[in-house]
């Protein structure tokens, strides 16, 4: 999913031309000894199609490192399965640190909603950094009678069953998100899911929905257009482009986040060092003034974080969301 798709078509397609010059990446089987690394392009496997949110973020980066590192960052999307097929792509590729991952926190919800993956996430990958996050928004329609969260859960609590919400589909952080409110304040509101947020977003205005959970940059023009009503910021800090819209813990509702977040990884059995050295220049080139501001634009926030911060990102995040998908007695595929 895209957080801005009216920008990020005519970067993804620059990016793309940028990137994907030079000569078609081959894939090697071993690293190359006794030569600095890098020393040939890498493989970024990205596991949803051209112009989704990750893809834009990877593309992005990969030229950052490109600057830094002079080897190209070639993106090899491998859409599917919610992302599942991509990951174990990059799962099975060679530990040479010639490919390497972009996810989002389909990696940590997929153990709760299939059985037989084909990978196995702290086995099969290494963490390398964190990347970046994008906020989450709590919108209703101008028809529902609440201005604010806690109005909206003592209405949902008064008509248990009689409200409803939008989706992205089963098992996506905009679900999720309404479980764990619907665990945390003990509320029974109804789930609509569609085949995507935007889809979802669309019901909403036309009335089929009372609420959806999405990202701030894509919901931007309907709040602005009053064709939707903003709650809450569904993380620990407000947004500058929404600055009259408290966090959920602000409108009265602790640990009610959900954060898109992204994160990279590489074949488990990577060289520490590769590792290491790939991880300090995403850090390094987050911190870059052009492309912070590049990222920001599409609604982006870097969030620029160790091997170390990814890895305990990615063990609280499983364990979070395999406890909300149990207590929505989410089914496993």
């Amino acid at each position: 999913m895209c957080p801005n798709p009216r920008h990020c078509g005519a970067i993804v397609a620059a990016l793309f031309l940028t990137l994907s010059g030079g000569g078609a990446f081959a894939q090697a089987t071993a690293p190359d000894a006794g030569q600095a690394y890098p020393v040939r392009p890498i493989r970024l496997i990205v596991p949803f199609p051209a112009g989704a949110s990750s893809d834009l973020v990877g593309r992005m980066l990969g030229q950052k490192l490109f600057e830094q590192l002079g080897q190209q960052v070639v993106p090899d999307n491998r859409p599917g399965a919610g992302g599942n097929v991509g990951i174990a792509v990059a799962a099975k590729a060679p530990p040479d640190g010639y490919t390497i991952l972009i996810s989002t926190p389909g990696i940590a919800i997929s153990p709760a909603l299939y059985s037989n993956l084909a990978y196995d996430a702290a086995r099969d990958l290494t963490p390398i950094a964190r990347l970046t996050s994008i906020h989450n928004i709590m919108l209703v329609h101008p028809s529902v009678p609440a201005k604010t969260l806690r109005q909206f859960i003592s209405l949902a609590r008064a008509h248990p069953g009689k409200l409803n919400f939008g989706s992205g589909g089963i098992g996506t952080t905009n679900h999720l998100a309404n479980e764990l409110l619907k665990r945390l304040e003990k509320i029974n509101i109804v789930h609509v899911p569609y085949k995507g947020v935007t889809q979802a977003m669309v019901a909403m205005t036309g009335g089929e929905v009372d609420e959806v959970i999405m990202p701030v940059s894509t919901a931007l023009p309907q709040i602005r257009a009053g064709k939707v009503r903003a709650l809450a910021i569904l993380s620990d800090e407000r947004v500058p482009m929404l600055p009259d819209v408290p966090t959920s813990k602000q409108a009265g509702v602790n640990d009610f986040t959900m954060p898109l977040w992204y994160g990279m990884f590489a074949p488990a059995g990577t060289p520490r060092d590769i590792v290491s050295r790939l991880s300090a220049e995403i850090v390094k080139a987050l911190g870059t003034p052009d492309l912070r501001e590049r990222l920001q634009a599409t609604g982006v926030d870097p969030w620029p974080g160790t091997a170390g911060e990814m890895a305990e990102l990615l063990r609280t995040e499983t364990t979070r969301y395999a406890e909300i998908a149990r207590s929505a007695d989410l089914p496993r595929e």
